[in-house]
């Protein structure tokens, strides 16, 4: 699944352009298709086309794992899940057997949301809270502290690993920047969150930021034929690293089950009080 880094990977590019796309910034909508209807949550695919047609997008932003784009009088928001991508292409190609919706804009270029396992979700709505109220605080916002982190730790009483995860604790976190921030940090993933100290806290989100940053900065992990567009996977520390020794000490990185998921950690680094 797309996280963060990749999340935010997409919107840059949308936003920005490139060599061959302009960006999508002040383009007005001609029409949207809908081809799979349970991709669209709201509103019905017939109030999508019509409610759509003629605004133009004003912004495109990130929150959490959602994709917002701002219209002249809604947000049009997209979650990827597991397999979805968002892209740019020539509105006159052929549909993809994937596209599960296309915006169609004046300027003969369309966006295309591609979904093979159908897992993705679009809404468009005119109060973006409405889907995206219920979201933790953004890692990278600034005005989020280490105070405020290890309050929201200490307030809970759950596995690390498991609390992360949580779109409700902390907005944008996933499987593999979770493992890796936990690793760069020296925190085991099963430690209870009322047990973390100050220090740890604060190590922590230096560690989740630093990550993150990191990843952005390499537009991501390409780990499997969803998303390719980053190369941060040849920096991992510990995801999907089991078996192979830990850039620190050299033990052989673990692999184990916390909630479901898969969980990479190295025992040495990481060690559980």
């Amino acid at each position: 699944m797309p996280e963060l880094p990749e999340v935010e990977t997409i919107c840059r590019t949308l936003r920005a352009g490139f060599p061959t796309s302009p960006s999508l910034i002040g383009l007005t909508i001609i029409d949207g298709q809908i081809f799979w209807p349970r991709s669209l949550e709201t509103p019905s695919v017939a109030e999508f086309s019509d409610r759509i047609s003629g605004q133009s997008i004003n912004q495109i932003n990130r929150r959490g794992k959602f994709i917002l784009i701002t219209l002249s009088r809604d947000t049009l928001l997209i979650h990827l899940r597991m397999s979805g991508d968002l892209f740019t292409e020539q509105g006159n190609v052929p549909i993809a057997t994937h596209h599960r919706m296309v915006i169609n804009f004046q300027n003969g270029l369309r966006l295309a949301f591609n979904d093979p396992r159908k897992f993705g979700r679009v809404w468009l709505v005119s109060d973006p809270e409405t889907v995206t109220g219920g979201l933790g605080p953004e890692p990278l916002d600034e005005n989020f502290t280490a105070v405020d982190f290890f309050g929201r730790l200490r307030a809970s009483r759950r596995q690390l690993k498991a609390l992360l995860l949580d779109q409700s604790f902390l907005a944008g976190l996933g499987n593999i920047y979770t493992d890796e921030s936990l690793h760069l940090a020296h925190i085991h993933p099963l430690l209870h969150s009322q047990n973390v100290t100050e220090e740890q806290a604060a190590r922590l989100l230096v560690s989740i930021r630093q990550v993150l940053n990191d990843a952005i900065q390499r537009n991501g992990s390409s780990i499997d034929w969803v998303y390719r567009g980053g190369d941060f996977q040849n920096y991992f520390r510990a995801y999907d690293r089991d078996g192979h020794p830990c850039p620190e000490c050299g033990t052989i990185i673990q692999r184990i089950k916390v909630g479901q998921r898969g969980t990479h950690f190295c025992p040495q680094c990481q060690r559980l009080p």
